[in-house]
């Protein structure tokens, strides 16, 4: 009988832990399925809205992070942190094109609903197009043309997922009980990581989870 190990994924586009902790996440698997090649892994990402009470157009991204953290000097910090942390899993992140802060209901909305037709390839191209259009392009993720478009280039039909997009800022509802700390990653819903953890921290939780699995499996 093959082994599975599943993987939850709870995130939203906006956060660059997110992506640097899905390279991370990446970087363990390949670790993971050199040990243990009989293992199947199903991964699930689960969309969660750190900012809800944004306007549909989103806040100025400069103006945004300055109430945040006070002064640009705190700003600079924060983005030279971000930008070192992803260059280390190979991540180029240009903080200096994003221009909006968007409110992300509908980007969540989009991907949950390409979550449901079946493709898994076109999911995670999607999922990969989405981080990208914000961190790399500086693209306003919640603009329900970009949205459209970027479903579009991933070879999706938009007439499928049009009407998924609401345009009202009303606020995406995920998974229930979802983590508000972002990133989270869950396996086998035993072990949870929380935050954008070295590859070899997620690698440990993914053998121990997979250890309880085998125990319980052979204990009942």
């Amino acid at each position: 009988m093959s082994r599975r190990l599943r993987i939850d994924v709870f995130f939203d586009f906006i956060c660059p832990w997110c992506l640097i902790g899905k390279r991370q996440l990446e970087h363990a698997q390949v670790q993971f399925r050199s040990r243990h090649p009989d293992v199947q892994i199903t991964t699930v990402w689960h969309g969660v809205q750190l900012l809800p009470q944004l306007p549909v157009q989103g806040e100025p991204f400069a103006d945004f992070y300055r109430k945040r953290l006070g002064n640009a000097d705190a700003v600079a910090m924060r983005q030279a942190q971000v930008q070192q942390a992803a260059a280390t899993v190979g991540l180029s992140i240009d903080l200096s094109r994003i221009a909006t802060m968007p409110n992300t209901a509908d980007a969540h909305r989009l991907f949950e609903r390409a979550s449901t037709l079946g493709n898994v390839a076109q999911r995670e191209m999607l999922l990969e197009r989405l981080f990208a259009a914000y961190f790399k392009k500086g693209e306003d993720l919640g603009c329900g043309e970009t949205l459209l478009a970027i479903a579009r280039d991933c070879g999706i039909d938009v007439n499928d997922v049009a009407d998924a997009l609401l345009g009202d800022a009303t606020p995406f509802e995920g998974a229930p009980g979802a983590s508000s700390g972002v990133p989270s990653f869950q396996f086998d819903r035993r072990m949870t990581v929380v935050g954008a953890q070295p590859a070899e921290s997620l690698l440990a939780a993914m053998s121990e989870a997979l250890k309880e699995s085998d125990r319980e499996r052979q204990t009942a």
